[in-house]
């Protein structure tokens, strides 16, 4: 089956690590037509605008998109283009599984988490305003519906992968009426899946509990602002972010992008790592029906990890991102393939 996918190659080492995953995608047989759109500061460049229409409409019809890193202001400048996407296009769910991969370096092992994030509301949605100068206001919404929402779409997955538990995460002893309403939400669904164990932690002991010991956890469910926290922490917890993928899924459609930053610094150089990149497409190909190819793809690049001869730098080796990027595809080229 051929495949229109919206294909975002973002800026700083964006451009690198995506041609290095379409690549590896196109060795693996994926029948693709990309449809290519800017976003962030070459947009601006570009178009004037940081999130051009014609990206949005190109991912409204296609259902499907594949998004490198885009850098983000610190301080001014225009508003994160990641934000803007998922008010645009609904994607109310962050999804970012996190465990460790054969032979790369992590302080911890056997870990299998799940990171359920709610993406539409909360702090994060950068509602502020300066009240009077040197007063700025900003606005953490709860509601309802998305809280009920999020946490049907956490059980459902957990009830879908054979998930066992999943962990409220919240602040409600001190936010009482908006992280309380968080929490009430989630216990209202999760008493439609018995079969299922809920149980809640407060944030700040959660992370804690993260560090002493990640594997007494399996699927977390929270909040915008605590869930774009924790789950880089979770991420650091099996080599960093260069080593996670992760998905934002709304009703029908999908972006599925690296997590970790532009990385101006090193753009350019050819030595980003785009395994992150690379497990993000991986979770496409799963939503989009590729599942054995996703397969044989995992098998591959935990192939070429194994080996160890081909590494970038952040994960103790030389290879350049290029390099990486054909040593999977050699993996792929040769066979046979098994699956994670």
């Amino acid at each position: 089956m051929k495949h229109t996918i919206t294909l975002i190659p973002g800026d700083g080492i964006g451009p690198e690590v995506t041609n290095a995953v379409v690549k590896i995608l196109e060795t693996a047989g994926l029948q693709v037509d990309w449809d290519l759109h800017a976003a962030g500061v070459l947009a601006v460049e570009q178009h004037g605008d940081p999130l051009p229409s014609a990206l949005i409409d190109s991912i409204i019809r296609n259902k499907v998109a594949l998004k490198g890193p885009v850098t983000t202001p610190v301080g001014g400048g225009f508003t994160s283009v990641n934000v803007g996407l998922r008010k645009a296009l609904g994607l109310y769910a962050n999804l970012r599984p996190v465990w460790n991969i054969p032979s790369v370096p992590s302080r911890y092992s056997g870990v299998d988490l799940v990171i359920v994030r709610e993406n539409t509301e909360d702090l994060y949605s950068g509602l502020e305003h300066e009240v009077v100068p040197g007063v700025v206001e900003g606005l953490k919404i709860i509601t309802e519906e998305a809280s009920e929402r999020i946490a049907t779409f956490a059980f459902e997955y957990a009830r879908k992968h054979g998930r066992k538990r999943v962990t409220a995460i919240h602040k409600a002893n001190i936010m009482k009426m908006a992280d309380g309403l968080f929490l009430r939400s989630v216990q209202k669904i999760a008493s439609r899946y018995p079969e299922i164990t809920c149980d809640e932690r407060i944030v700040d002991a959660v992370c804690m509990h993260l560090v002493l010991n990640p594997t007494q956890f399996d699927v977390l469910l929270l909040p915008n602002l605590y869930g774009d926290i924790v789950s880089d922490l979770c991420a650091g917890l099996v080599g960093g972010l260069g080593v996670v993928g992760a998905a934002n899924l709304g009703t029908d459609i999908g972006v599925f992008e690296a997590v970790h930053g532009s990385a101006p610094d090193i753009a350019g150089k050819n030595l980003a790592n785009p395994t992150a990149l690379l497990l993000s497409a991986v979770l496409m190909l799963r939503h989009i029906g590729e599942g054995e190819m996703a397969s044989r793809i995992m098998t591959a690049l935990g192939n070429v990890l194994s080996e160890g001869k081909v590494r970038t730098r952040d994960l103790g080796g030389t290879a350049g991102t290029r390099e990486f990027g054909d040593a999977v595809c050699g993996k792929l080229e040769i066979g046979p393939f098994g699956s994670r």
